[in-house]
């Protein structure tokens, strides 16, 4: 029986966080990866970096058919399995430069590929063999949750692996589920000429953002010809002449659509079957992920992060957590996890992010709130380079002027929301934002005007304004 100080169990962000940390604090260490996705986890393989790839061609392709600028003819045309080839090339570089190559470098730390199961509190079987240690850490991520809809076992439907696999674009998709995956696969495909339908049960796509702002993105993916459906409930899927035929009831009618292929985008739940997890003292919540406390501690000697602990389920909220569920793991300085300062971005065009509190949020919280937004067309970068799609809204408290939460629907959202992370985390108010020059002319001084709009009418400021 092979003897550690720590065992990490999964491959993913937070299984690599906590292993380079073990690794600085020279702990002995075991880590053990499946190959359901390959070393690296969802983000490398089958999530983030592919998909931001494949949004990024779309957008190219999309961009040269549709330009607005006067006196300039563009077109585009590309070649499907040539695209998803150079997507897995990229993959393989980056598997390969970003966890290969560290995981080699990593002199403290042993690893392993196969499904670890506990037998007890301190040991694990893997492929036959067991191993012991005194502590452990579970970051084995989630996976697409399939809902319980009638006839949907008997079709090959896709998840975010499987399309992520296909060699042939096809003529029509069906997505369910209108959040952050099926509306960046919705467009990324729509651009690629496939024809869209997306059912989304909620009212609305997108349902913890702002309202005003998801709104907008429906009307936007609307326009590019993907066909939304809301506030539906999904009754069976069946093939009828070779298509799936998707029924659902909606306003108290039947209805349905048909479609090539079925994208399955219902959201995640967390990895904690077949793990062994019966034979340790620890909690499981309502979705199944692992009950934590702030030092993401499950029991006495074992800690999780990741996905497998719940929402949020993004990268960097997983790496932060691993590093933390080591640290505390291995060294007598104890960490807490701060989830008070979390953003996250949804990489459509325009792209959709948000740092903080959203309106409703804050309200229920107790604020007295006070909000203001302002279309992306009163921000001259936006009107220089023609696309003036989008807004953004600011939540502040009327009584003491801090900004609790700023929502972005733009063209490179995601980037410009890093200045809003630093509002956020050192409490700035309404002021301080107007009273910090910002670059003429940006995107990202929409974050000033904004500001400006709780002091003055914008629409009737020159440039520069203070």
């Amino acid at each position: 029986m092979s003897q550690f100080d720590l065992i990490i169990i999964g491959g993913g962000a937070a299984g690599f966080s906590a292993a380079i940390k073990a690794n600085d604090s020279i702990a002995k260490s075991l880590f053990i990866n499946n190959s359901d996705v390959g070393i690296g986890g969802t983000c490398v393989n089958v999530g983030c970096l592919p998909t931001k790839h494949l949004l990024h061609v779309s957008k190219l392709i999309h961009d040269a058919r549709s330009n607005d600028f006067g006196g300039l003819t563009t077109s585009a045309s590309f070649d499907f399995k040539t695209i998803f080839e150079k997507k897995d090339e990229l993959v393989n570089v980056l598997r390969a430069e970003k966890y290969e190559k560290v995981l080699s470098n990593l002199n403290n730390v042993s690893f392993i590929n196969g499904n670890a199961q506990f037998m007890s509190k301190n040991e694990v079987i893997v492929n036959g063999e067991v191993y012991e240690a005194d502590k452990f850490i579970i970051a084995t991520g989630s996976s697409t949750i399939i809902p319980p809809i009638e006839g949907i076992e008997k079709i090959n439907f896709l998840t975010n692996k499987e399309i992520l696999s296909l060699n042939k674009r096809p003529n029509s998709l069906i997505v369910l589920g209108g959040g952050p995956l099926g509306v960046e696969f919705a467009q990324m495909f729509s651009r690629f000429g496939t024809k869209i339908y997306l059912l989304q049960r909620a009212d609305r796509i997108i349902t913890r953002a702002e309202d005003i702002l998801t709104k907008l993105l429906a009307e936007y993916l609307q326009d590019e010809g993907i066909e939304i459906h809301t506030n539906l409930d999904v009754r069976r899927i069946k093939t009828i002449d070779g298509k799936i035929n998707v029924e659902f009831e909606i306003g108290g009618q039947t209805e349905s659509v048909q479609g090539e292929q079925l994208l399955v985008a219902t959201g995640r739940r967390p990895n904690t079957e077949n793990l062994g997890l019966e034979n340790l003292d620890l909690q499981l919540g309502r979705k199944g992920e692992i009950i934590v406390n702030e030092e993401m501690q499950a029991t006495k000697n074992i800690w999780a992060a990741g996905d497998v602990v719940g929402d949020p389920m993004l990268e960097t909220v997983a790496a932060r957590q691993g590093m933390i569920a080591a640290n505390n793991a291995v060294s007598k300085t104890k960490i807490k996890m701060d989830y008070r300062v979390v953003p996250n971005a949804i990489f459509t065009d325009p792209q959709l992010a948000q740092v903080g509190l959203t309106d409703e949020v804050a309200n229920k919280q107790g604020y007295n709130c006070n909000c203001r937004t302002i279309p992306m067309e009163v921000v001259p970068k936006a009107r220089a380079i023609r696309d003036t799609r989008g807004a953004i809204k600011i939540v502040s408290d009327n009584n003491t002027r801090q900004i609790l939460g700023i929502h972005v629907l733009a063209v490179d959202a995601a980037d410009l929301i890093h200045e809003s992370i630093m509002i956020i985390k050192n409490n700035m108010t309404i002021d301080d934002v107007i009273e910090t020059i910002h670059v003429f002319p940006t995107l990202s001084e929409s974050i000033k005007i904004g500001a400006q709009s709780f002091r003055r009418d914008i629409t009737k400021m020159s440039c520069c304004v203070e």
